[in-house]
């Protein structure tokens, strides 16, 4: 798996922290990690970023960008608004295919969700993990109306022959509602994916310190941390 494409249900469910956790959790297992941004909205031209927010969390991880725009909207609107130049499915791939022959894992963070329009054309992150022939890691809320938005997104990722790696949580309360705790066994039934992981909320408040000790902890094996899924799911069920 050298490139692995990270999504989300929505945006603010955790894509950038979940990356974090990943990143540390890889670096710990001894691999080298980059991270690529395919396109960064809504910072100035000084602001570290998503990519950024990553390297100082999970420590000596390459960064990378290919596109910044100062409004916080998808990155096809943002481009057009800044009448910049947008970013193509194609550039992404060959980003993420050159920084994967300099290190063992590459992830490729998306901006929203996974059919957030990164051109005029429509194309998205789903055609870059396509080309890439990557497989993806999908970051869902927690929370009521995750399901919908987590099988929409299977859905569409089978319909491209694309993999669902998995699904992590992306902010797991201290204190879930019943919606959550039945969510733990729903999400992968409608995914079709297994859970590989709960971040806890606030984790990227975190020292970065007290972040690389704790967040192999909250992945599967996959994932390369020790995160058990089915002693979660006893843990939390209602």
């Amino acid at each position: 798996m050298p490139v692995l494409v990270i999504t989300g249900t929505n945006t603010d469910v955790g894509k950038t922290i979940v990356t974090a956790a990943v990143a540390t959790a890889a670096l710990a297992a001894g691999r080298s990690v980059a991270v690529l941004k395919p396109a960064q909205t809504g910072v100035g031209p000084d602001d570290p970023g998503d990519a950024g927010d990553v390297a100082r969390l999970a420590g000596p991880v390459t960064t990378a960008e290919l596109a910044r725009y100062p409004e916080p909207l998808a990155p096809a609107t943002a481009a057009r608004r800044a009448g910049r130049a947008p970013v193509h499915p194609q550039d992404i791939a060959e980003a993420a295919a050159k920084l994967a022959t300099e290190h063992d894992l590459v992830l490729v963070e998306g901006a929203g969700g996974l059919l957030v329009r990164f051109d005029a054309a429509g194309n998205t992150l789903a055609d870059a993990a396509a080309l890439l022939k990557a497989p993806v890691l999908l970051v869902a809320s927690p929370a009521l109306g995750t399901l919908n938005i987590a099988e929409l997104s299977a859905r569409e990722l089978r319909s491209r022959d694309v993999e669902l790696l998995g699904v992590v949580i992306g902010s797991w309360p201290g204190t879930p509602d019943l919606a959550m705790r039945c969510n733990l066994e729903d999400l992968p039934v409608v995914s079709g994916a297994p859970l590989l992981g709960a971040v806890p909320e606030g984790a990227g408040a975190l020292a970065p310190a007290d972040f690389r000790d704790e967040a192999p902890g909250w992945l599967a094996p996959r994932l390369d941390g020790t995160w058990d899924a089915e002693a979660f799911r006893v843990r939390e069920a209602p």
